[in-house]
Order: structure tokens, then sequence, then C-alpha cells
């Protein structure tokens, strides 16, 4: 059976602590100014209330990946399970992929001369564990899903003030956050 892994990312969970951002940065052992995954509190335009709202984001693994696509050392690689890797060895620093990609995924290392992104902690998934960041997040508002057998209707591909790119179509799926139940005394 043939599998399409994706986070899933519950706002209504998040608390905007980044930890799961801590976890991929200290797992990766990226450079001080690098970062693969950022968290964002919600603008008020979209969520207009005194509770805080966050979006934890990093690659979204596409199923028609801009970067793969605009890279001229085929340094990207899907895998059969829908993760993009980057192979960073072979990336000559051209940027073609940091431009390509709507969504910011990708980033440069200016230490070492090259690209690099999420690769969903690849590594960890052949091993049998989470991402980094999913098992990071104490409050559950990060996981990894199969989306061949998610069926989620809470769930939504492109929040508001969030790219919509049908021809790339991101695998990260996202529960948007609930308004506020008023307390009255």
């Amino acid at each position: 059976m043939s599998k399409r892994r994706a986070f899933l990312m519950d706002m209504d969970k998040c608390i905007g602590c980044r930890s799961c951002a801590m976890a991929c940065k200290n797992f990766n052992q990226l450079e001080p100014d690098m970062v693969w995954r950022q968290v964002y509190p919600l603008d008020e335009s979209i969520y207009p209330h005194h509770d805080r709202a966050f979006l934890s984001l990093a690659c979204n693994h596409c199923e028609h990946p801009a970067c793969m696509d605009a890279c001229p050392t085929s340094s990207y690689e899907k895998r059969p399970d829908g993760v993009v890797v980057h192979h960073k060895e072979t990336c000559i620093g051209c940027t073609n992929c940091i431009r390509s990609c709507p969504y910011g995924a990708p980033r440069f290392n200016k230490a070492e001369k090259h690209a690099e992104k999420c690769s969903m902690c690849h590594e960890r998934l052949d091993a049998g564990l989470l991402p980094a960041c999913v098992q990071g997040c104490p409050t559950g508002a990060l996981e990894l899903v199969d989306l061949e057998q998610f069926d989620d209707t809470n769930a939504v591909q492109n929040p508001a003030g969030y790219p919509a790119m049908p021809r790339l179509n991101p695998s990260t799926r996202f529960i948007l956050p609930r308004m506020p139940r008023q307390v009255r005394g």
C-alpha cells in the first residue's frame, strides 16, 4: 500500500512554544541563523481574538515540488512515501529552488554555500521514529499522517492567508483554531 506522509498542524492545540522548531534545529544540527521550521502567530485579520493562535510551518513535501523542478543538479529526491529530500552534497547553491518555492521552505546556508530544507527527518522515519518536530511537540499540535488514509473532515489544505497552490498540491494539512468560548459569570 502506498503512503503519502504529511504534517498535520492543529492550530487549536498549538500554544506557540516553538518546541517543534527547536527540536528540528537540534536534531539537524543547524547553523545558528538557519531554521527549517518556524512558528508564526496568526495575524489579527485572520484570527481577531485576544486568545492567540499559531501556525507551525516547514516544508510541505508537495506532490509536485517546485524546488525539485527548478534544481539543475537533481539535488532533490521525492521518495515513494512522499517525502521530498534535498541532497546538499550535490547542491551548487544556485538558489533556483529557493526562488521557486512559494512557501519559502528551502533556505540558503551562507556558511556552507548551499540550499537546505526540512526532510521530514527521513532518517528517523526509516528507523520507525517520528520526525523530531512531531516528537518535540508537548501538546500534540503537530502530527504525522498518511494522506492515503487520512479522512479528518475538519482539516483543510489552505487556511486563510496561506498560498493556495493546487498545481503543487502541498501535503501539509491544518485544523483551524476554534473561536474562543465566552465565559459568563
